[in-house]
């Protein structure tokens, strides 16, 4: 006999674990450099409007097929709609949470690597314009990022062990809060600086040509759904815990706002230090809080020590709440389809995908260079998950919900019935989201 399925004690406990999960690298590291690389405010606009009209509705489709299947993401398709093809959308799910979670274990190693490297003095002790030197050299090795990634894996194995209420909701409720001050307090600390100006500037006024680029659209749209942890299962996942008397709207429209909010305040910390101190531009890709900020860092004097402390420890700390929905994902579906308990599954999801991940640790240089296709095996496992499975997911979510789900029920389970908000939230999933997740689907594939 299956055991009861877990519950998160409060409304609030959801809502913070809901927001951990969006609020992870997403927000600060690709956030930051996609902002950079896509013509700053012009992709922030685009951006806040693909959040809040495709978001928005995505959200809260993958609640209400989580709170009404109350099962894996799998078993929430099968619910609701057994024997039907729409399970595709939760074998993408599981899919592709597991695939980003092996990379994104590894890139949170580095993140993780770098704390350890200010506290000891290695990163503070760089020479001017050393650190993409530092970061190639760490990251092209065979066994720092290995340990890294093994040690980040761990602790988000550790957290998930401890199940829904004594793992997941107990961290996100430590998490979150700690995460909200330290964000605050460099923001602060960057608007005081000489170039808070023209960061600022960057990031909220916008190059009116920027916005004849459809690069920029398909930017916006796929990182929405990467920091909403759209179309890989979490938020299903997550919400297959909720009890039936928490309002899902509220709940979907508070965890679009965080994030949302959490997003710009990061690029609020950012661009200003990167206009202050940086000779480099804003579009530094990737390596812009690697390379660059801590360049920045560096030419602070006594205090960049410090700001670059808080700062990576504010990354590695959301780094850990999305990997934990990440690696939830996976997990509950074991327990369920191997009928295993939460101990063994936890153990097996995360060797699995923390075994997938040394290809990607490995394959930045060095000699043990892994690549795929001819790109980078984390780059194309990121490529892969980015431009086609995750806003694949996202579309048969929403087509499935405004076109293949009974249309009362669907209402039903959130507490729309009746109303204009609904019929306007149902309209958006089978017509608007629809349409511009296949116009990125095609900008990606033909673009």
């Amino acid at each position: 006999m299956a055991a009861p399925r877990e519950h998160f004690a409060t409304k609030l406990g959801f809502i913070l674990a809901a927001v951990g999960s969006a609020v992870g690298l997403g927000n600060i590291w690709r956030f930051s450099y996609v902002t950079g690389e896509s013509g700053g405010a012009a992709f922030l606009l685009v951006y806040v409007l693909c959040i809040f009209l495709i978001g928005l509705p995505v959200l809260l489709a993958e609640f209400s097929i989580g709170r009404r299947g109350q099962s894996d993401v799998i078993g929430s398709f099968n619910k609701i709609a057994p024997g039907k093809p729409w399970v595709i959308g939760g074998i993408l799910g599981v899919l592709t949470s597991f695939l980003i979670l092996s990379f994104y274990g590894v890139i949170a190693g580095w993140v993780f690597y770098y704390i350890f490297a200010y506290i000891s003095g290695q990163a503070g002790a760089v020479e001017t314009e050393g650190y993409a030197d530092f970061f190639v050299n760490f990251i092209g090795g065979t066994a720092g990022p290995i340990f890294w990634q093994v040690l980040f894996m761990a602790l988000v194995i550790f957290i998930v062990f401890f199940g829904v209420r004594k793992g997941i909701e107990l961290s996100n409720r430590i998490f979150m809060p700690l995460l909200a001050i330290i964000l605050i307090f460099l923001a602060g600390y960057s608007l005081t600086l000489d170039g808070a100006g023209e960061g600022l500037a960057f990031l909220f006024t916008p190059d009116w040509n920027a916005f004849s680029d459809p690069g920029v659209y398909a930017s916006a749209v796929g990182q929405a759904f990467f920091t909403l942890s759209l179309g890989m299962g979490a938020m299903i996942t997550y919400s297959s815990y909720l009890g039936k008397e928490t309002r899902l709207p509220s709940a979907a429209g508070g965890v679009v706002t965080l994030d949302t909010i959490f997003a710009i305040v990061a690029g609020i910390v950012i661009f200003p230090a990167v206009f202050s101190f940086a000779s480099v531009e804003p579009d530094a890709g990737p390596g812009l809080i690697f390379i660059v900020l801590p360049e920045v860092f560096n030419q602070m004097g006594t205090g960049g020590t410090v700001f670059a402390l808080f700062f990576f420890f504010l990354v590695g700390i959301a780094a850990l709440s999305s990997a934990i929905s990440l690696l939830e994902v996976t997990v509950s579906y074991i327990m369920r389809q191997l009928n295993m308990n939460r101990h063994k599954s936890t153990l097996l999801a995360g060797v699995a995908v923390t075994a997938l991940g040394v290809p990607s640790a490995l394959s930045q240089g060095g000699p043990f260079t892994m690549e795929f296709l001819g790109l980078p095996f984390l780059d194309f496992v990121d490529t892969v998950t980015d431009q086609y499975t995750l806003p694949l997911g996202g579309l048969i979510v929403a087509l499935f919900v405004g076109w293949g789900w009974n249309k009362v029920d669907a209402l039903k389970e959130t507490g729309l019935t009746d109303s204009i908000i609904g019929t306007l939230w149902l309209w958006i999933l089978r017509v608007v989201a629809p349409l511009g997740i296949a116009w990125i689907l095609f900008q990606n594939i033909f673009g």
